[in-house]
């Protein structure tokens, strides 16, 4: 039978992904690594976080004996998807912006963006938006305030209704803007409130089915049947975040061992 298929976020926000891959595989193992030490990844600097997202997959993998590899963060994938591809001997499909459903799906052609800043200013994203998108007119936001905010309503805890408003408020300036992509997968996760703040009727996209359909395409779940329960790592395991995670089939936390280099942030 193969090995895990092992998912990566930041933080909780790779969660909203996981529900997708388990509606199309139900059957396969998930595990789950997340860097919450170092949360939100959006605001760190590109050449320490390249480091630091290779040696956080590289240990989990090892950890985990995958057999493949999500990376469920937006931020990482734009940054990092080429060095852990050399580096790792597993496939491993990665997350971007819906924009190109998104555009499927607007009548108006006019599409907002929202995403962390790292995700919003990134060349990748541009491409893509030059590729699929050169009709339309899209509005970036910088939605970083909303990662935490997703941490904190999977903790238990509500999240700030002030900080939902302002991260939007820029999109509902366009008073003809149909749709939103949520490029960061934390933000599915506050689906339901970001619905009951939009002052009309908004197509909301994200990456999860997207994610779940590559995965199929890309690695070999023929071997799959019910496996054992899925681990998880994460780099400051604390209970808290061991319910949260055991509320989506992770019944294990341990911490994962990283190499010293990659610990402290460069000044």
């Amino acid at each position: 039978m193969p090995g895990p298929i092992l998912i990566f976020d930041s933080g909780v926000g790779g969660l909203s992904v996981t529900a997708a891959l388990r509606a199309r595989l139900p059957t396969a193992t998930l595990d789950y690594v997340c860097d919450n030490a170092m949360l939100p990844y959006g605001t760190k600097a590109d050449a320490w976080l390249v480091s630091r997202i290779v040696a956080t997959c590289t240990s989990a993998v090892r950890a985990s004996g995958a057999a493949g590899l999500v990376v469920a963060c937006n931020t990482a994938s734009t940054l990092a998807l080429r060095e852990l591809r050399a580096r790792l001997a597993i496939p491993v499909v990665g997350t971007v912006p819906a924009i190109k459903p998104a555009t499927r799906l607007s009548a108006s052609r006019i599409i907002g963006l929202l995403a962390t800043s790292a995700t919003v200013n990134r060349a990748y994203t541009q491409t893509l938006i030059d590729e699929f998108a050169a009709d339309c007119r899209i509005v970036r936001v910088a939605a970083d305030g909303l990662v935490g905010e997703a941490e904190r309503q999977l903790a238990g805890l509500a999240p700030d209704d002030g900080v939902l408003e302002a991260a939007l408020a820029p999109l509902w300036a366009q008073p003809t803007l149909d749709t939103v992509v949520l490029g960061c997968t934390h933000f599915p996760l506050l689906r339901r409130r970001l619905e009951a703040s939009a002052p009309r009727t908004i197509n909301w996209v994200d990456s999860g089915a997207a994610i779940a359909r590559r995965v199929v395409d890309v690695f070999d779940t023929s071997g799959y049947a019910q496996g054992r329960e899925g681990r998880a790592w994460a780099s400051a395991p604390s209970a808290r975040l061991a319910a949260t995670l055991a509320g989506y089939g992770f019944t294990s936390l341990e911490a994962l061992a990283l190499p010293a280099e990659t610990l402290t942030l460069p000044r």
